[in-house]
Parts: C-alpha cells; structure tokens; sequence
C-alpha cells in the first residue's frame, strides 16, 4: 500500500511539475470588503499598500499585532463585486476587495477586523463557505484555463464552462474563484480541459521545494514578517501607519531577525513540530517536511541565527541529520 501511494505522489509531482494539475483550496478563509473605506480601513491594517491597488491588481499582506507578531498572512484581491452576483449579503459597490487566508488565520482576521471598523463605510461578509478556491498548477493552467498568463495576484473576470468566477494569476498557474454551487461544475469543466486532479500532499512538495513559508506550518503567531523571510513580498515601508509597523521598520532598518527561514536536507523522513539541536542547543523545530522526488526528504524551519547555511543539526530524540541549506531547494 505505502509503495503504491508513493507511486500515486510521484504521477501528481510530475503531473504538477510537467502538465497542469488541479487542487481544491476552498477551505482557505474568505473576507469580502466592500464600501467607499474599504481600502483606506486596510490600508491601517494591514502590512502592504492596500490602497495603491487597482482594479484587477492584488497583492501578498499580513496583520500584525502591535508587537510586529503574525496574526495571519493573505491574498488581498482588488476585483469587481459584481464577479459574484450568488452573494447577495454585501452591497452592490463597484469594487471591493476578497481576502483569502489560511484556514488557521480567519478567526483571528476576521475578529480583529470587525472590531477595527467602526465608524468607517465598510462592509465585510465572511464568504468562506460561498466561494470556492480551484487551483491549477503547474506550465499548463492558462492553457487549461482559457485565459491568458496572468501576472501573479493579476485578476480579471473569467468564464469557464458557463460558470462565471475569477481567474487569479499566482507563483504556480492560475486559481478560478467562483460560486461554491458552481464548484462541481467548474471543476468538471477543467478536468475536461485537461487538468488532473492532485492532493494537498503534492502541492506541499512544490511550496517546500521552492521555501514558501505556510501560515499554521512554518509561521504562526509568535513569528515576525523578517524571520519568515516575507518583508519584501507583504510589507511596504513608503504608506502610512498599520498595526504593527514600528517593530517592523526598527527591525528592517536597525537590526536583523535572531531567527530566519532555511531549508534543510534530510538523511531521512522527519515529523512536523520535531525539535531541532545545534549540539545541546534547541535552534528550532521542523516546520513542513517532505519527500521530494527530486530533493529527497527535506524540510522548512525558522531556527536560529547561528544554524547557518552548511551547518549540520539533529532532529529531536532518534538524531536524524540535517544540513541546513539556502532556500529555494536547487
């Protein structure tokens, strides 16, 4: 059994490597803000330029607390209400913006920004259950999807197989949000085109592989912007206040994170949360580990300054080796 799923994870790498797979991600949590302050309310919210967004742009965010510490990462889209007129709770605006984040990361967003509104012109429904995520990854998902490559968080109203919905550029092809009623139908209509369906555990290779670090894996709500090694993809330093951005900037500008993201190769499989020792000393512990059929076992982590590039660690009580090495895995 465990030969022959090892065979099924290899057809999906490929699959995802070579082809175009798809990958349902509508657990993923679901904020739509609508109103004349929804930009500028997020704008004090959020880590990056919220209002610098145009119709059919997007961008990579966080939300802090107020000592610079991970409430949650997300995708924020600046995309037209009307792509999905089956929601009939937020108003009829003439743009709005959807959030997605992880599923670990919506209670605590979606706290903190209802709380945070008053006195401001903005809607926010929580869409999670009413929208769906289908991913296609890998060289072939425009193709797939009909639509031309779109420049990673680009969006534009898309039509596939009579279901209207969202086509959102990304670092691996192109996600199509739409209607959840229309899930069934939609993903019928990109296997029809050529997609195969994958698992998470597929996906996960690719992300580890290229040292994408995953809110509720690698980081969580003790981790700084800096030591996920994500300030130059979510946070701006030329807009004004949010939550969180004097930690921030005094970190970025006066002193350096005393942990950061590394990978670290493996001489065999290792469990998530598994401690990890520089001698007698913890460094941190294995965030998402893999078997990569190109890499072999391997893994992402934010240890310690000191673990640097080519320094060898044991992985908790049974010792496994591990090489600490520069990210993206080549």
């Amino acid at each position: 059994m465990a030969e022959a799923m090892t065979v099924e994870l290899d057809a999906q790498y490929r699959q995802l490597r070579e082809e175009c797979g798809l990958l349902d991600r509508s657990t993923r949590g679901k904020l739509l803000f609508a109103g004349p302050d929804a930009a500028e309310y997020l704008q004090g919210q959020l880590t990056n330029d919220i209002e610098a967004l145009e119709p059919g742009d997007g961008c990579y965010a966080a939300l802090l607390d107020r000592k610079g510490h991970m409430q949650a990462d997300m995708r924020v889209l600046h995309c037209s209400t009307a792509t999905f007129p089956r929601i009939p709770r937020i108003s009829r605006s003439e743009s709005s913006l959807l959030v997605d984040t992880e599923a670990e990361g919506l209670a605590a967003s979606q706290r903190h920004l209802e709380m945070y509104k008053i006195g401001r012109e903005v809607e926010i429904a929580d869409v999670t259950d009413e929208l769906a995520i289908l991913s296609l990854i890998g060289p072939r998902s425009a193709e797939v999807a009909g639509t031309p490559p779109l420049p990673e968080y680009a969006n534009e109203k898309a039509t596939i197989g009579g279901v209207e919905g969202l086509a959102v550029g990304t670092s691996e092809g192109i996600d199509l949000i739409a209607s959840a009623v229309d899930a069934e139908r939609l993903r019928t209509a990109l296997l029809d085109a050529g997609a195969n369906e994958v698992g998470a555990e597929a996906a996960e290779i690719l992300r580890v592989e290229s040292g994408a670090p995953r809110f509720g894996a690698e980081m969580g709500t003790r981790t700084m912007p800096a030591e996920a090694g994500i300030v130059e993809a979510a946070v701006s330093f030329t807009k004004g206040c949010y939550i969180g951005q004097e930690t921030v900037a005094r970190l970025h500008y006066k002193g350096r994170p005393n942990r950061l993201l590394r990978g670290l190769r493996l001489v065999g499989p290792v469990e998530p949360g598994a401690s990890l020792l520089l001698g007698e000393k913890e460094v941190g512990e294995i965030g998402t580990a893999c078997v990569s059929p190109a890499h072999g076992p391997i893994a992402l982590a934010i240890v310690r300054r000191e673990a640097e590039p080519g320094v060898e660690l044991a992985v908790g009580e049974d010792g496994v080796k591990a090489r600490v090495v520069d990210l993206p895995f080549g």
